[in-house]
């Protein structure tokens, strides 16, 4: 396996979950694709698996031992390895220390924003911000929950996310409340570049 595929954003969180204990590729891609997790990153279960083998090539990996539940079929356990624990440390650093511009579908969404038209603009940003709202109070939920399971620093990823959608929904008001009053300009159909 190429360098290329040690690009990839998964293998952060694999190698995080590794830090956790020995896992087995598939316990890995249920853990990554399971509910509560980045849903910002595609992630399926070949993936995990061919990334698991470049991490092992790597030495980031090792072969843990083997482990069998019922008559299922018997899974190769991997742990992390020294090199492995020193490269995530690396790479969190990086990753914490330097911002990099992100671009979710929702921001080249707002680029074309004006093809909608203020109305049906306003209408789908109202839908948005119904969704954003409830996402919130769901999220709250979870996070308030799994705050008296585990410490606060276990579910640092949560606290953050939560913050991010509250942003996104004040931005998201604020531009409906801008385009209802006018406070945007909206060219005329003949004003178009």
């Amino acid at each position: 396996m190429s360098g290329r595929a040690l690009d990839n954003p998964l293998v952060v969180p694999i190698l995080g979950l590794l830090l956790e204990g020995p896992k087995h590729p598939y316990e890995v891609w249920r853990e990554l694709a399971g509910p509560g997790r980045d849903p910002t990153v595609a992630v399926n279960r070949a993936s995990v698996y061919d990334l698991v083998k470049a991490l092992a090539a790597e030495n980031w990996i090792a072969v843990h031992g083997t482990a069998r539940a019922g008559n299922r079929p018997t899974r190769t356990v991997y742990a992390l390895t020294p090199a492995g624990h020193d490269e995530l440390v690396r790479r969190l650093d990086e990753q914490l220390r330097t911002p990099r511009r992100e671009f979710p579908q929702f921001l080249t969404a707002v680029g074309y924003v004006g093809a909608l038209g203020p109305e049906a603009a306003v209408a789908a940003l109202t839908e948005r911000a119904a969704a954003l709202r409830a996402r919130i109070a769901e999220d709250e939920a979870r996070l308030a929950a799994a705050r008296r399971r585990v410490p606060e620093l276990f579910v640092i990823e949560a606290d953050y996310a939560l913050h991010m959608v509250r942003s996104e929904l004040v931005w998201v008001d604020d531009l409906i409340r801008r385009i209802r009053t006018g406070g945007l300009a909206w060219p005329e159909s003949g004003d178009r570049p």
